[in-house]
């Protein structure tokens, strides 16, 4: 029998080929199915998917020199199988190398030819007797190619970071990408402190950090129990949220009493800190398009405790009534983007995106802009961001932005009013946090000022 764990991990990664769903979301409907599954065998399952995804690259590589069938030619299930034994004989110790080899065969069996099962069973017993002792690019040869197999990277973005960036800091950057985050959670301020919650936590982790720039941040390492199983959580004492998001936060600044527009909320993590910075007196209106988050989002602004919050399902390629909506003092724009600085914490998005990505999302971001310009009040702020560090989805749309709307200027003061540390925020007001330099998802991010009317 086949662990139920590496079957809902093949299962998982097979569906990913076959769609754009999210891995955590693919894995909690799959647990939902399996309700026996102790948190071991969850944790199990979802290390292999995202292994292999942070992996995926390499992984290929390896099986480049094992099989005679080229990978492009095999099988994405056959793939799948061989990518998710691979990752264990090569990145999970704990984990037999006669086990990973039997189970890859077994779950070949349950849909595959007896030609096919023989296949992966030679590739399999060759990379138990060899994959740890083949020789990866070299450095010296070509180190884009050296950087995009040994740190799992698809070559197109290498590329590109070499070429802004240099190679050793495409390299820094390659690198944290492959390394697991913490959990990083923002102490709910309205019900307790950062303190205390460092406090309610110990006997659930086993290392907590307050983080760096954050004033509510902890990092957490070492959970011993699922996020949601702790009582804090169910008391609404934080919500998980990285550092760099939480940051955004303090970029837009709110204030107790005024009118705020959360344009695109997603989950809501940012306006439940919006509004937690507000002590929860004013007026929040969050927009969200798709109807499974905008639940989500009321579910936890519900926990936290929050009530200034009102919720509207509404489509940002539509026009944004100011007759239905009004002006706001402050809006956020959290806009949809390529996610290629949260690689750390979503590895499929490496291949799941390209280089042609770009310039639509770039039109889509200068687009939403332009609808959400004349929902802010005369000397009111519009915060645009994006989880990328890509120029075509920062500064460029900024740019294109300010000359097409002169009523807005950067708003420079952003960093002595949010207390933003000048590390994070340059000479031209651009907020950028790099996972390789600040330890946090990657984000661009503007402050613009409406001057006049």
């Amino acid at each position: 029998m086949v662990a139920v764990s590496r079957r809902i991990a093949l299962s998982v990664l097979n569906s990913l080929d076959d769609s754009n769903a999210f891995p955590e979301r693919l894995l909690h409907r799959a647990f939902e199915r399996e309700p026996q599954l102790i948190r071991r065998d969850r944790a199990l399952a979802t290390e292999l998917v995202y292994g292999v995804l942070r992996w995926r690259n390499r992984l290929d590589w390896v099986i480049r020199q094992l099989s005679k069938t080229p990978v492009h030619k095999i099988d994405p299930f056959v793939l799948n199988i061989i990518r998710l034994g691979l990752y264990q004989i090569l990145f999970h110790s704990r984990i037999p190398v006669s086990a990973a080899v039997n189970d890859s065969v077994e779950l070949a069996k349950s849909r595959a030819p007896l030609w096919v099962v023989r296949f992966i069973n030679g590739v399999m017993r060759s990379a138990a007797r060899k994959a740890k002792e083949i020789p990866m690019p070299d450095y010296a040869d070509d180190p884009i190619q050296a950087i995009a197999i040994r740190e799992s990277h698809p070559l197109w973005l290498v590329k590109r970071w070499v070429g802004r960036l240099g190679v050793e800091e495409t390299s820094r950057l390659c690198k944290a990408n492959n390394q697991i985050p913490p959990v990083t959670v923002r102490t709910n301020t309205l019900k307790v402190t950062r303190q205390v919650l460092a406090y309610s936590l110990g006997a659930h982790v086993r290392q907590i950090t307050p983080t760096r720039f954050a004033p509510e941040g902890l990092s957490l390492r070492g959970l011993r129990h699922a996020v949601t199983e702790i009582s804090a959580f169910k008391e609404g004492w934080f919500q998980v949220q990285d550092e760099a998001a939480q940051l955004i936060t303090h970029l837009l600044d709110p204030k107790a009493g005024e009118t705020i527009l959360d344009a695109c909320a997603g989950f809501g993590g940012k306006t439940g800190h919006i509004a937690q910075l507000m002590k929860d007196r004013g007026k929040i209106t969050a927009l969200e398009n798709q109807s499974w988050k905008l639940h989500q989002l009321k579910a936890s602004l519900a926990r936290l405790g929050i009530s200034s919050v009102t919720t509207w399902q509404h489509d940002l390629s539509m026009s944004v009534s100011v007759a239905r909506f009004g002006t706001f003092d402050r809006v956020l724009l959290d806009a949809p983007c390529s996610g290629l600085g949260v690689l750390r914490r979503n590895p499929d998005a490496k291949w799941k995106k390209s280089e042609m990505d770009l310039p639509r999302l770039r039109t889509d971001q200068l687009r939403f802009l332009g609808c959400l310009a004349p929902l802010v009040k005369t000397g009111g702020r519009l915060v645009y961001c994006v989880c990328s560090l890509e120029p075509e989805e920062g500064e460029y749309v900024v740019e294109d932005f300010l000359k097409s709307q002169a009523q807005f200027v950067i708003d420079r003061t952003a960093v002595r009013h949010s207390g933003m540390d000048k590390d994070l925020v340059d000479g031209s007001g651009f907020f950028r946090s790099l996972p390789h330099e600040h330890d946090m998802d990657g984000f661009f991010a503007v402050r613009l000022k409406r001057t006049t009317p």
